[in-house]
C-alpha cells in the first residue's frame, strides 16, 4: 500500500476524519445535494467499480446462457478467492482491540490498534476496516487502515484505485461474514456522522445485511410532515409530499423525448419527470384514492411504487393513517436504504419488506403497484387525461433539466460487489414477480422490438405487452396485473439472485 500523505493527528469528534467536514459542506451547503452521490468537490473515480464492471467481459458465450438455463448468479469472479474465515466468537485481543479503536474515533484515533487487528490473522474483521475507510480520504489513517485490511486478506490496493471502492466491492463479491458484535461498532461510527440514524440500527432483531450499508454521501430526511416541502439545509435528500399536478396540455415545459415515471391507479394516471425525481428520489402522493410511496434510486435506475395507506393496525401513524417513506442518506449495495418516517422501520426498497423496527416486527411488506417507464410524449400519447407533477413541484422552486450532469453514465459509483455477468451491469430491465413468487427479469432493448404493434413476451409464467407508453405484465395463469419496473441488471439480479432472465 502507497502512502497516501501523512496526517497522524486527526482532531476530534468525528472519526479524525480528514477532510470529513470539509465532504460534509460540500454536501450540504447547497439545497440541491447530488441525490445519493460523493460530495460535489470529490473525484468520482475515487468510488468506481471497475472491477464490477469487467465482470463476464471474456466470457460472453459462457456467461449469457440460454433462457433455459438454470444458471443465475455469477460462476466466474474477478475478485479472486474469499479468504478464510474462522467461525465462532472473536478472539479476545482482537475484540479489546476494535473496542481501543473505534471508542478512540472520538478524539485521536488509536493507530497501533489498527496495526494489532491487521495483524490478527481474522478477515471479517475487515468489514470494520472498510467501514472506517469509507470516511477517510488522506493521511495516516487510511494507510494504516488500508495496510491492516491487506494484511487480513491478502490481497494488495492498487494504488490507482479507491481503497474504499476497491475493499468494499472485495467484501461483498467474497461475502466474508460479519464479526459477532460487528452492528455494535459499526453504529458508533456511523452515529458519530449523523447521530439521527441511531434509531435505524436500534432493532437487535433486524434483517438488515450491515455488511452492505454505507455511506451515500447526504444525510437523514427526518423533517417534520409540515416541513417536507421546505427544503433540506442539513443536507439530506428531500421527500416531496403531495406535489402539485397539472393537465397534460400544461405540461409542455417538458421536452416530449424526456423520461418520465408514470403509474396508474384506478382511473387516475400521474407522470413523475426524471429530473424532479432525481431531486427529490422520494415522493408520497394520493393517486386514484389510494396513498403511495414512491422512491426513486438514481444510482438503480429504479422507480417504484408502494401503497401505504394498508397501515397495521398494531402501528401507530401518528394519526396520519398512512406510512411515510423517506430517504436515509444510506445505501446497500448502491441502492438507497429507505425508511418509514413514523416507525422509523428501515424498509426494503426493491421488495417493500420492513427490515427492522415496529414495521418488521408487525411483519409489513408494502404491496407495489406498477411504474413504467416512458417519454413524456408517449405517456401523455397512451394517457390523454393524464397529470404532470408542475415545473416548479408546487413548492416554487426551479429543477435543473439534468440534476446528476451525467453521473451514472459510466458505470455505478458506489461498491455493489460481483455482478450476474448475463447482462452488462448497467443494462435496463422490467423486473416482475410471478404469481407463484418467481422473479423473472426482460431486457429492455430485447423486448421493444417484439412487443411492437401489439405483440406480447410470455416467460416464466408472466406476459409483458406494451402501449408504446411503458410495459405492462400480467399472469399468463390468470390474466391479472402484476407490478412491475425498471431497474439497471445489477441492482435487479443482486436482490433476486435467483431471477428468471429473459433473453429471446
Amino acid at each position: 500500500m502507497k502512502s497516501r500523505g501523512s496526517n497522524h493527528m486527526i482532531g476530534h469528534r468525528v472519526v479524525a476524519l480528514v477532510v470529513f467536514l470539509g465532504l460534509v459542506a460540500a454536501a450540504c451547503g447547497s439545497d440541491d445535494p447530488l441525490p445519493e452521490a460523493v460530495p460535489e468537490d470529490a473525484d468520482v473515480t475515487d468510488v468506481s467499480n471497475e472491477p464490477s464492471e469487467s465482470t463476464g467481459s471474456d466470457d460472453v458465450d459462457e456467461a449469457n446462457p440460454s433462457a433455459d438455463d438454470d444458471t443465475t448468479s455469477a460462476e466466474i469472479s474477478p475478485f479472486g478467492p474469499a479468504p478464510a474465515s474462522p467461525s465462532g466468537p472473536l478472539d479476545p485481543a482482537l475484540e479489546a482491540d476494535l473496542n481501543i479503536l473505534f471508542d478512540s474515533l472520538r478524539t485521536n484515533t488509536d493507530l497501533e490498534s489498527i496495526d494489532r487487528v491487521g495483524a490478527s490473522g481474522d478477515p471479517r474483521a475487515a468489514w470494520l476496516l472498510t467501514d472506517i475507510i469509507r470516511f477517510v480520504r488522506i493521511g495516516e489513517i487510511l494507510e494504516r487502515t488500508s495496510n491492516a485490511w491487506e494484511s487480513l486478506t491478502d490481497v494488495s490496493i492498487p494504488a490507482n484505485e479507491s481503497p474504499w471502492g476497491f475493499t468494499t466491492n472485495h467484501m461483498i463479491a467474497w461475502d466474508v461474514p460479519a464479526p459477532p458484535g460487528y452492528i455494535n461498532w459499526k453504529r458508533q461510527l456511523f452515529e458519530l456522522v449523523e447521530p439521527r440514524w441511531a434509531p435505524l440500527f436500534d432493532d437487535p432483531e433486524a434483517t438488515v445485511d450491515w455488511r452492505w450499508v454505507s455511506w451515500g454521501g447526504v444525510y437523514i430526511d427526518d423533517r417534520a410532515i409540515g416541513q417536507t416541502n421546505f427544503g433540506c439545509p442539513q443536507g439530506c435528500i428531500p421527500a416531496l409530499n403531495d406535489p402539485a399536478l397539472t393537465p397534460a396540455a400544461d405540461g409542455s415545459w417538458y421536452p416530449d423525448v424526456s423520461i418520465v415515471f408514470g403509474v396508474v391507479v384506478g382511473d387516475e394516471a400521474v407522470a413523475f419527470p426524471k429530473n424532479i425525481m432525481e431531486i427529490h428520489e422520494m415522493v408520497n402522493i394520493t393517486i386514484g384514492g389510494r396513498r403511495l410511496g414512491i422512491p426513486y434510486c438514481t444510482l438503480c435506475g429504479s422507480a417504484q411504487a408502494y401503497f401505504t395507506d394498508d397501515v397495521s393496525p398494531r402501528i401507530d401513524t401518528g394519526g396520519y393513517g398512512a406510512y411515510e417513506l423517506r430517504t436515509s442518506g444510506l445505501l446497500s449495495r448502491s441502492n438507497k436504504v429507505m425508511f418509514e418516517f413514523h416507525t422509523m422501520s428501515v424498509m426494503d426498497t426493491f421488495t417493500g419488506e420492513a427490515l427492522s423496527g415496529p414495521l418488521r416486527e408487525a411483519g409489513v411488506v408494502l404491496r407495489q403497484t406498477s411504474v413504467r417507464t416512458s417519454t413524456w410524449g408517449d405517456w401523455k400519447a397512451a394517457h390523454p387525461d393524464t397529470r404532470i407533477v408542475a415545473e416548479d413541484g408546487g413548492i416554487g422552486r426551479t429543477y435543473p433539466r439534468d440534476p446528476l450532469r451525467g453521473r451514472d453514465d459510466h458505470g455505478p459509483i458506489f461498491p455493489i460487489g460481483d455482478v450476474d455477468p448475463r447482462l452488462e451491469v448497467q443494462e435496463p430491465v422490467v423486473g416482475v414477480i410471478s404469481e407463484d413468487n418467481t422473479p423473472v427479469a426482460f431486457p429492455v432493448g430485447l423486448i421493444e422490438p417484439l412487443t411492437a404493434d401489439g405483440a406480447s413476451v410470455t416467460f416464466g409464467g408472466v406476459t409483458v405487452t406494451s402501449d408504446g407508453a411503458g410495459f405492462t405484465v400480467t399472469s399468463e395463469a390468470s390474466g391479472d396485473q402484476l407490478a412491475a419496473h425498471q431497474a439497471f441488471w445489477f441492482a435487479w439480479s443482486q436482490f433476486h439472485t435467483n431471477t428468471l432472465l429473459f433473453l429471446g
